[in-house]
């Protein structure tokens, strides 16, 4: 039986901090310090579980007052239970969270290579792609394998799911690999020339103007008027 449950004691906020580093693989998330304040701070800090075991993880803090906002830092799983559902599951789990507490959306960022999660958050969820950034974080190890850490910004309007663009209404596609993140350990220079052709075409498309309106996996990003 698969339950969330709120990382509210040492000992859970150190497994999750492990399971994270476990996906990371040579670069730490975020240290266990960090999560206990933000969970202590009332902040959303869950884990998901497959029985006794944590399988997942996500945490989410709090925004500007103002903006009724709340930044989703990281939502993951380990890759035996990616594809069941169960990523959807947890991050409703984290809207009605944010919903509860009067929050009207949630931002996040990702990498525009990675194919799985441009699906998830575009397509499944219905987030929006707010912009795009060159390296952002810097150069760091783990999910960009010691690339340049290029993301887009993404909001997820949580009582206005966002619907893909009609067929007519898309002017122009961006397709990416189907699996980067193999790439980046078979062929990392090959994964690394991705990331330059990705960058300067998204940043010519950006530039004219258009915006993404969408993901498909057999033509990848949709780009439509803004």
């Amino acid at each position: 039986m698969r339950t969330i449950r709120d990382l509210d004691t040492v000992e859970l906020v150190i497994e999750a901090q492990d399971l994270l580093d476990s996906l990371r693989r040579s670069e730490r998330t975020i240290d266990a310090g960090t999560l206990r304040a933000l969970q202590q701070a009332g902040n959303y800090v869950v884990g998901l579980f497959d029985e006794d075991r944590m399988v997942g993880a996500s945490i989410a803090f709090f925004g500007a007052p103002a903006r009724r906002t709340m930044h989703s830092h990281i939502t993951a799983l380990l890759p035996e239970y990616r594809g069941r559902g169960w990523g959807r599951e947890l991050k409703e789990h984290q809207r009605q969270w944010a919903f509860s507490r009067e929050v009207g959306n949630i931002t996040w960022t990702f990498d525009p290579l990675v194919a799985r999660n441009a699906h998830f958050f575009l397509t499944v969820l219905g987030a929006r792609v707010t912009g795009y950034a060159v390296n952002q974080y810097g150069i760091f190890g783990g999910g960009d394998a010691g690339d340049e850490s290029d993301r887009l910004d993404v909001e997820w309007a949580l009582a206005d799911i966002a619907k893909p663009p009609a067929d007519d209404a898309v002017v122009q596609t961006l397709e990416i690999p189907t699996d980067i993140e193999l790439m980046r350990v078979d062929d990392p220079d090959a994964a690394h020339e991705w990331r330059l052709t990705l960058r300067a075409q998204m940043e010519e498309l950006l530039g004219r103007g258009l915006r993404i309106g969408g993901f498909e996996a057999s033509r990848g990003y949709l780009f439509v008027q803004a």
